[in-house]
């Protein structure tokens, strides 16, 4: 399985790139491959950074693509991450290269992590979807695909071709409340790494996150509570929320939740 995410246009509030890159760390992933920046980027629209190493030389560093492997601790399977910038151009390029790497690793199944600004109350669960046009990958995950028609991002680009090189492909997608949208945003990194557990079928560490978000929010509630029109906006949000989610206390909504609960005890009792 290879998970993918991307700064730019598909990660809002950087919570799609830092929940991979969460995953990166805390399963110690070791990096494979690099792509080459030159072909791919426009460097007026994503410039090196030019800083000092801790020998005091100058140093650059380009905006770049790396594919990493990972062994997921409780079931012991490799799982590849790919992290890097959207690119400027040759996404086509960009991405069989990134998929020939992925074949030459054996993976069978691509899986893409983005998030988009939606109208997202912050005080309620960050709404994170999974989704696949995959039969075989709807079937086993009991989910639906997407009737997304419009723009569509590297995220978009990198999954339709996988599918058409027999790879199965899913995405998972955390909506950023629109009004609080600069990163980092650690409450929808937390809800995508949820996402991805459910997906990968095991815990997936989330290391200072929880508490993270706690603060996160308490700082919005506090910037809410010192303009009224903001904290008038943000009422409306929870009361449409908070109604469209009535159907969600179902017996299949409180299952999940159980599940999760026990794949967290399990691995802390193990």
């Amino acid at each position: 399985m290879m998970i993918a995410a991307f700064e730019g246009w598909n990660d809002a509030g950087s919570a799609a790139s830092s929940a991979v890159a969460a995953l990166a760390r805390a399963w110690r992933a070791r990096e494979v491959r690099a792509l080459d920046p030159e072909p791919y980027h426009d460097f007026q629209v994503n410039r090196p950074v030019s800083s000092r190493d801790a020998d005091g030389r100058r140093t650059l560093e380009w905006p770049q693509t790396t594919v990493s492997i990972a062994l997921s601790p409780v079931l012991g399977r490799s799982v590849v991450l790919a992290q890097g910038t959207e690119p400027s151009m040759r996404w086509r390029s960009y991405c069989n290269e990134l998929l020939d790497a992925a074949e030459e690793l054996r993976v069978g199944t691509v899986v893409t992590v983005g998030a988009l600004l939606a109208d997202a109350p912050h005080t309620r669960p960050i709404p994170v979807q999974t989704s696949s046009d995959d039969p075989q990958v709807q079937a086993l995950l009991g989910i639906e695909g997407s009737d997304y028609e419009g723009p569509t991002g590297i995220v978009g680009v990198l999954g339709h071709l996988a599918a058409e090189r027999g790879m199965h492909t899913l995405s998972v997608w955390a909506a950023v409340p629109h009004y609080v949208a600069q990163p980092p945003s650690p409450k929808a990194t937390l809800a995508l790494l949820a996402g991805l557990e459910e997906v990968l079928g095991e815990p997936v560490p989330t290391g200072d996150l929880a508490e993270d978000a706690d603060a996160w929010q308490r700082g919005v509630d506090e910037l809410a509570a010192e303009d009224p029109e903001i904290a008038e906006y943000v009422q409306q949000l929870e009361e449409a929320k908070d109604t469209a989610d009535l159907p969600e206390a179902s017996g299949e909504a409180i299952a999940r939740e159980f599940e999760r609960y026990l794949r967290r005890r399990g691995r802390d009792n193990g």
